[in-house]
């Protein structure tokens, strides 16, 4: 009916995945390590100050791409005893610090663009091939940006989409550079500044926006009410649920996990109701592949309710019960075949199955149900209590 799920400590990786991980940022690595030695090298020759400074920025991207290989080494471990849900938030931690690096170069890209912009009789004259450098380096960085952007989105990955748009810093940044190299060619020295500051408030409200979202996944923030409803109703949706009255959701990296409060009827067997309960989370992660895993509890009432969350915790247990009836009915152990006991509310329903030298004798039977109408009226545990006689082949 449905493919059978493995638990969380047996998940296997998705080699090819991981593969595609490693590859994009590999990618990056060289590509940085190329613009690295370029842009500083060319910076040197041609007293460009900004050029140089877009070298470190693009070495900051080499130090951001071997974070996230780190991290997608690490992340592909399966779950162990340490870690029962699998390693998935290493990518998330390394999508923080993703984020917080991002918002740190735009925040120097603004203290060195006031700096710049206060002292312009400082800024030196510049060789024609800075200019020509920092075009080549722009166009490196945005195509890169726009390969590592469409395998982040591919590979739902939040650590590979923020090293992406680190990527899209560094161009913005290289734009920066053409635009004041080229202004400065021009005699208009003031253009590199001015332009980036707006870019370097670009770059912060980015790696801000990276470093709130991580955050947000780090402290458990629930899914959007879309996804949730999606979730919601494939769970109503099961054979045998009559009510969910409590879901929870939460991400971990490219996955998520959920778990939720299934109403079923209170008079079947646990069985049965773990069956539901199972078929439920089976629908689950047949139909929404995002899902790691799903804890489905199962209620025999709607205990939404501040009053129903504590329903039958004061009632005495079961051997007390047992004792209690068999005063009630004036039978003694050997006559009590099976008994099923139902907390419903703050009172309880029993199920009895005589045994069958009580079932032959109709004059017995009679007089037990006499006793349980005159006493069920007044008890303080039992709302009803049912006869059955077992059938079964000797």
């Amino acid at each position: 009916m449905f493919p059978e799920e493995p638990l969380l400590s047996q998940e296997k990786v998705d080699p090819v995945r991981y593969r595609e991980s490693q590859q994009v940022t590999w990618v990056s690595v060289v590509v940085n390590i190329g613009l690295t030695l370029v842009q500083i090298g060319i910076g040197w020759i041609a007293n460009a100050q900004s050029l140089i400074a877009d070298g470190f920025h693009s070495l900051s991207d080499l130090v951001a791409d071997v974070m996230v290989l780190i991290a997608n080494y690490h992340s592909r471990d399966p779950a162990d005893e340490s870690h029962p849900y699998g390693h998935h938030r290493i990518e998330t931690a390394a999508s923080l610090a993703l984020g917080v690096l991002l918002a740190a170069t735009g925040a120097a890209i603004l203290w060195s663009a006031g700096v710049r912009l206060q002292h312009l009789e400082d800024v030196p004259q510049v060789a024609p091939i800075a200019l020509w450098t920092a075009l080549l380096a722009l166009v490196a960085k945005e195509g890169l940006f726009r390969y590592m952007l469409a395998v982040a989105e591919k590979l739902r990955s939040p650590m590979l989409v923020a090293n992406a748009w680190h990527a899209r810093s560094d161009a913005a940044s290289s734009l920066v550079v053409a635009v004041g190299l080229g202004g400065s060619l021009l005699g208009y020295r003031f253009l590199d500044p001015v332009a980036a500051i707006i870019v370097g408030f670009m770059i912060l409200r980015m790696g801000l926006k990276f470093t709130y979202e991580a955050t947000q996944e780090l402290v458990d923030t629930a899914l959007s009410d879309e996804e949730v409803a999606r979730i919601r109703k494939t769970l109503r949706d099961t054979s045998g649920v009559l009510g969910l009255h409590e879901l929870r959701t939460r991400r971990m990296a490219h996955r998520v996990l959920a778990d939720a409060h299934i109403q079923v009827d209170a008079r079947i067997s646990v069985s049965e109701g773990h069956r539901i309960a199972e078929m439920a989370r089976q629908r689950v992660l047949a139909m929404h592949p995002e899902v790691l895993d799903v804890l489905v509890h199962v209620d025999a009432e709607d205990d939404i309710a501040p009053e129903m969350k504590t329903a039958g915790i004061e009632l005495p247990d079961r051997e007390y019960l047992l004792e209690h009836l068999r005063g009630m009915l004036g039978l003694d152990v050997p006559q009590f075949g099976k008994t099923l006991l139902h907390y419903l509310g703050n009172r309880v329903e029993a199920e009895i199955f005589l045994s069958q030298q009580i079932c032959f004798d109709p004059e017995q039977v009679v007089r037990i149900e006499k006793r349980l109408a005159e006493l069920l009226p007044g008890d303080p545990y039992f709302t009803a209590v049912s006869l059955n006689c077992r059938v079964a082949p000797k």
